[in-house]
């Protein structure tokens, strides 16, 4: 029996997340239900799972939820109640879904207090993979992915040694606009972004998905997941998203990991590794599933993809500055502030303004970020 805290419960991966847990009641047990402001769903899941402690980190929605809830969870607020929470003695597993940034210090967190890491918030090792890797090790804890790319590689790798590895070969589904020219894209509404063919996903990946930006964060996330230098990576554009990653050993081969694009499975591996759980979610049928594809993604209509992989070959900061400058970008894109294309705009410029620090410890990641944030928003605001 695994005891899980699930950060960003009330999100897109947490909520399948619970559905895992709830498939499998004797091997998961939730211990913790952490998620930012939707005291609602938060408290539906606390009557469903009856956790030890449930966090809001928006202190006003934690008092909303404490002054009607009246049973034996413990009810904690803001990101005090989150670092308590998630180095609570009862869970030795994390679950790390928290959008962006915002995940990294509690992920660290839980890795100091000997907590194995399942993680789907791809925004902690690219904002700080030299940090957290080395308190991987230091601790003695496990990280798995949990993202489907790199569950596929994890998988896959298991079918060689390392020093074996040719490559990794990351797919992409190319999004809503795939084969687009950069022209098109320059009209395209906030309503084609969010609709994406195969997954269903939160809304600020789905667009990171979009511009290709999530791929490019992929890379990086894979370079630090699996010792990888970056010209051993590659993307490859699979419409379909059956095959979610492959490797190709010295010798010529490649396995891939294949399956329904559902995020419950790599989810479901990633606690349950190095062990299968039965599978409650649905089988891929290869008749169904018709002709596979692949295509060379456009850079040059999604540049993100580029500019993302050539911050990780810099390393240091930029790569922080890179995720940073993305996420406001997005969110205001979102918020129906800018047009699509403004978002790589602001991708450029933050980049090309940033002073890297090429070695930096936890405070040069945590200044980077509000440093890269500020140009953002006065780049966003002459727009």
């Amino acid at each position: 029996m695994k005891n899980v805290a699930v950060l960003g419960s009330t999100g897109s991966i947490g909520k399948q997340t619970l559905e895992v847990a709830a498939a499998n009641p004797d091997k998961l047990k939730i211990k913790v239900l952490a998620a930012h402001v939707n005291d609602v769903l938060l408290e539906e899941q606390i009557e469903q799972f009856c956790p030890d402690i449930a966090v809001l980190t928006d202190e006003k929605a934690a008092q909303k939820l404490k002054s009607r809830y009246s049973g034996k969870t413990k009810i904690l607020a803001g990101q005090e109640g989150l670092l308590e929470a998630v180095t609570y003695d009862g869970v030795d597993t994390v679950l790390a879904s928290m959008v962006g940034y915002a995940g990294l210090l509690p992920t660290l967190e839980a890795i100091k207090h000997g907590k194995n890491i399942a993680l789907a918030n791809k925004e902690t090792l690219v904002a700080a993979g030299s940090i957290v890797m080395e308190a991987v090790k230091k601790y003695g804890v496990s990280l798995t992915p949990v993202d489907s790319e790199h569950s596929a590689i994890f998988q896959s790798l298991q079918g060689g040694r390392q020093n074996e590895v040719k490559r990794l070969i990351i797919t992409a589904s190319g999004g809503p606009f795939l084969g687009k020219t950069k022209e098109e894209l320059a009209d395209v509404t906030l309503e084609q972004c969010l609709k994406h063919p195969n997954w269903s996903m939160g809304k600020k990946i789905t667009v990171d998905s979009s511009t290709l930006a999530n791929k490019g964060l992929e890379v990086i996330e894979a370079h630090w997941l699996f010792d990888m230098p970056y010209d051993k990576i590659d993307v490859v554009v699979h419409p379909q998203s059956i095959v979610h990653s492959m490797v190709e050993f010295n010798d010529g081969s490649v396995i891939a990991q294949m399956g329904l694009p559902d995020m419950r499975l790599p989810i479901q591996y990633a606690f349950s590794y190095p062990e299968r759980y039965e599978n409650a979610f649905g089988q891929l049928d290869f008749v169904k599933a018709g002709t596979l594809t692949f295509l060379a993604p456009d850079t040059e209509a999604f540049p993100a993809l580029k500019i993302a992989v050539e911050c990780g070959r810099q390393g240091g900061t930029l790569p922080c500055a890179f995720n940073a400058a993305n996420e406001e970008a997005v969110y205001a894109f979102l918020d129906g502030k800018i047009k699509y294309t403004d978002i790589i705009k602001t991708i450029e410029h933050v980049v090309a303004g940033h002073r890297n620090i090429l070695q930096p410890v936890l405070a040069d990641i945590e200044n980077t970020d509000a440093a890269a944030r500020t140009a953002a928003r006065e780049f966003l605001s002459r727009l």
